[in-house]
């Protein structure tokens, strides 16, 4: 169901501290935190003693204490103190994970240590980059993460689910176009002209004129997917007065029916407005948990029918999704063929389209 060669995100970065955090990956149960210098430390959630979850424990001096008879194990996953002895031994060693601290994310490598290479982090630069701020969050859905990425490469669905907050009836009524670029990328596009501005982008504006309003789902197997969302009123350039949102959203598998969202919205403007912060965190938090609503009783269904093949209509809206299967379901056929095999990073974003005129964007 999901490739290892590749980097997946365990957290964002303010999560770690000194204590031990424990997350399940790929249905492996892995404990991070962080050592003496800073660093970050990932460690399979299993004392190799009897076999207790190290996260029963604590973390010491930079190293992970077990729960159960306080054995201790240092970042490279060798035993350095056992109670009631002078030496410790050598093995057998704990499970140690390649990790990367990047773009204020924390990145875990699943597969070969050998190939654990940081230059295959894919680029979300606009999380920690000058002149972008950005409000993040968490949350834990009971479903594929597939259907995740399903849901956000069709985004007519906000018409819908999302009234509310993002949707209003321009986004359903759109045609969508969908390309994909070095067979890595899926992007699918549209421009909603003339619209009216939903509560979310009323609230971004600060009034509710007339907006022009473009947005671009895009997504990089196996989970990464961006909605590059671009908006301006009516009544100004397209160039100049536009205002830019990238939210990302990063589905990483928890196991082969639950997933963690880890979501950013990275924005161009009134970077310092903490109330304006605290807003979109409520607005984004509720609209991800209706989607979440939505998914997770679709996946209930989807077990209860054998896990059939989805969609089962056919539907221009779901050009983008099936797209975006394809090339999942490629990069880990070539893994399988090759076990040492590792997908080359690609751009996540375009932003020629701000340039553009509506109609040639549309085309």
């Amino acid at each position: 169901m999901y490739p290892k060669n590749c980097w997946y995100v365990a957290a964002h970065a303010n999560e770690l501290t000194d204590k031990l955090f424990a997350r399940t990956i790929l249905n492996q149960a892995v404990i991070f935190w962080r050592t003496k210098d800073g660093g970050v430390a990932a460690l399979e959630d299993r004392c190799p003693h009897r076999l207790v979850p190290l996260s029963t424990g604590t973390a010491v001096d930079g190293e992970v204490q077990c729960g159960y008879h306080g054995i201790r194990f240092g970042a490279d996953g060798f035993c350095t103190h056992v109670p009631g002895q002078d030496t410790a031994p050598r093995s057998p060693r704990v499970r140690t994970f390649p990790v990367a601290e990047r773009h204020n994310l924390i990145w875990i490598w699943m597969g070969a240590e050998d190939l654990a290479d940081e230059d295959l982090i894919p680029d979300i630069h606009w999380l920690d980059a000058p002149g972008w701020a950005s409000t993040t969050g968490h949350l834990h859905f009971k479903c594929d993460y597939r259907l995740i990425n399903d849901n956000l490469l069709d985004l007519s669905h906000e018409t819908f689910i999302h009234k509310h907050t993002i949707g209003n009836d321009s986004v359903a009524d759109s045609p969508a176009i969908t390309n994909i670029i070095d067979r890595r990328v899926v992007r699918v596009h549209r421009e909603m002209p003339n619209i009216e501005p939903p509560p979310f982008f009323a609230l971004s504006q600060g009034h509710d004129r007339r907006i022009n309003r473009w947005q671009i789902a895009i997504y990089m197997a196996p989970g990464f997917n961006m909605t590059e969302v671009g908006f301006h009123p009516v009544d100004t350039d397209r160039v100049e007065g536009h205002l830019m949102m990238r939210p990302i959203h990063i589905i990483t598998p928890e196991t082969d029916h639950s997933a963690h969202y880890i979501w950013a919205v990275a924005r161009n403007f009134r970077l310092d407005d903490d109330a304006l912060d605290a807003n979109l965190w409520t607005q984004i938090d509720h609209t991800f948990k209706e989607d979440r609503a939505l998914l997770e009783a679709q996946d209930r269904r989807l077990q209860a029918e054998g896990m059939p093949k989805v969609p089962q209509l056919a539907a221009k809206i779901d050009a983008g999704p099936v797209a975006g299967r394809r090339l999942l379901e490629a990069m880990i056929r070539q893994e399988a063929e090759d076990p040492r095999y590792c997908a080359p990073p690609a751009p996540l974003a375009d932003d020629d389209v701000v340039t553009m005129p509506f109609a040639m964007a549309a085309e």
